[in-house]
């Protein structure tokens, strides 16, 4: 029975990351649904195991665990461009994802929902104009056709 609680958590969990993740892939971002609720239900389960399966000895060592190994794949996702930087946000977010995650596994279920909700507002803020953002178009634009003059013999 223990561990149909468990499952319940792993699945709220999934629910929080996938609500992040539905508005990074709604903006065209490359880590999507999937990839936030793999996340918060990856630290959630981690989070169980720590407290459930091992001594009172290792519960923040497997924590701490968990945020290196988030840190590697949120390395994994920063590309540095000729100009620019890109995918900080999204390594943030996956950071962050994971903590939700981990709170979901240790029962914080308030904390876990209100971060949801304010790291989902920070996102929907175009941090470059401070207003809300609208996703982008997902009709691809038309470009103006150039007449090609043919060259005559």
């Amino acid at each position: 029975m223990e561990e149909l609680y468990f499952f319940s958590q792993i699945f709220f969990a999934m629910v929080l990351g996938g609500l992040l993740g539905w508005q990074r892939e709604r903006w065209a971002k490359p880590a999507g649904i999937r990839t936030y609720a793999l996340v918060t239900a990856g630290s959630t389960l981690f989070t169980i195991l720590s407290l459930h399966a091992f001594g009172p000895n290792e519960v923040g060592r497997l924590a701490a665990q968990v945020v290196i190994g988030i840190g590697f794949i949120g390395a994994g996702t920063i590309l540095h461009r000729s100009d620019h930087i890109e995918g900080l946000t999204t390594a943030a977010g996956l950071w962050i994802s994971a903590a939700i995650g981990m709170a979901v596994g240790v029962g914080w279920y308030v904390l876990a929902v209100l971060c949801t909700l304010l790291i989902l507002a920070m996102l929907i803020v175009d941090e470059k104009k401070l207003l809300i953002s609208t996703p982008p178009s997902t009709s691809a634009p038309t470009k103006p056709t150039k007449k090609i003059a043919r060259a005559t013999k």
